[in-house]
């Protein structure tokens, strides 16, 4: 029998031994919301622990899993343990596909890198086009005078490159059509900057909008709020962003406000009036922050943002509907005109 298949039986055995009265607590791991599904229909409440804020056990000097499991029950017996919020299934299934999204993603990057690196080998100057593995790109790459060896692992490289495209267009069409059925995915759309990749990978991270009471504390899960160090009645030190929570989001912010800073309206404003005195990187970091407080004002109103460019926002939607497999409309003028 498979070890997965035993350690499950194992897991069902331990919570049938529990009691509808009981809590249980879960330190937070690869499979905590999976042990977490099997565990809740038997006890009152599981709580997953953010290990990264219990510092009693991960600075703790003897350390081992009883005395651990002894911790975090105090923790929890006193109101002090910090909590992770336990997505509901929709959602962790959109987080797996942005997941693998940024998966194939970075396969295919590493795929160019490793051409790149054949060809510099050789002492052949950088593709003169864009894209090395576009048209353009591999009849240059053809062109070129390369060991047979060489050669062959190229070919190999690029197949390999082509399959990753048709996987992504497959995990793409998928993205796009829960695009579609979620009405939180195109408000966030209207925001500049923000196109069908970015919209996802916020709605997967953030989950329900609802459970933020302020901005500041969806800005503080984003891990884009400045840290700050102060004792006594002296002053406050800010610092830089916390870099707490999901980075993917995080990043994904961060490119939405480099995007957003070169669209007219209201954000690039702020981009420039920020980046005139403190730099464009603190510029572009602040404008995201500025994005995500956006975020939580149109999760919780339900409204679009004000500023938005009808026609800019029609186009966004016309290529995820072609993303979700809908079929082309050549000569006829579309919503965006």
């Amino acid at each position: 029998m498979p070890g997965g298949w035993r350690a499950g039986i194992r897991l069902e055995a331990f919570a049938a031994t529990l009691s509808c009265t009981d809590v249980v607590v879960v330190e937070a791991t690869g499979n905590a919301a999976a042990v977490a599904a099997v565990i809740s229909p038997h006890v009152k409440r599981v709580v997953i622990a953010n290990p990264k804020q219990v510092r009693v056990i991960a600075h703790a000097k003897i350390k081992t899993d009883t005395i651990d499991a002894g911790v975090m029950a105090q923790l929890y017996a006193s109101g002090f343990l910090p909590e992770v919020w336990i997505a509901d299934e929709t959602t962790q299934a959109l987080r797996r596909q942005v997941t693998r999204r940024n998966q194939v993603v970075r396969q295919r990057s590493r795929l160019k890198n490793i051409i790149q690196s054949i060809l510099h080998a050789h002492l052949i100057p950088a593709c003169p086009t864009a894209d090395l593995c576009g048209p353009k790109g591999r009849a240059w790459l053809s062109e070129q005078i390369l060991p047979d060896d060489e050669r062959s692992a190229i070919e190999r490289h690029l197949r390999e490159f082509d399959r990753l495209v048709e996987d992504l267009r497959v995990i793409e069409r998928d993205l796009a059509r829960s695009a579609l059925a979620d009405a939180s995915v195109a408000r966030l759309m209207t925001i500049p900057g923000i196109d069908m990749v970015v919209a996802l990978a916020l709605t997967a991270a953030i989950g329900d909008g609802q459970r933020f009471e302020a901005p500041e504390k969806l800005v503080s899960y984003l891990g884009l709020n400045p840290s700050v160090r102060q004792s006594g009645p002296g002053p406050a030190y800010h610092g830089r962003i916390t870099k707490q929570g999901r980075g993917h989001a995080r990043g994904m912010l961060v490119e939405a406000a480099w995007a957003a800073a070169r669209a007219p309206g209201p954000l690039r404003a702020f981009f420039l009036r920020v980046s005139s005195r403190r730099g464009q990187h603190v510029a572009a970091v602040a404008t995201a922050r500025k994005v995500a407080v956006l975020i939580w004002h149109l999760l919780h109103k339900g409204e679009s943002y004000l500023w938005a460019r009808p026609a800019l926002h029609a186009k966004k939607m016309r290529e995820l509907e072609l993303k979700a497999g809908h079929p082309a409309t050549r000569g006829q003028k579309g919503a965006a005109h």
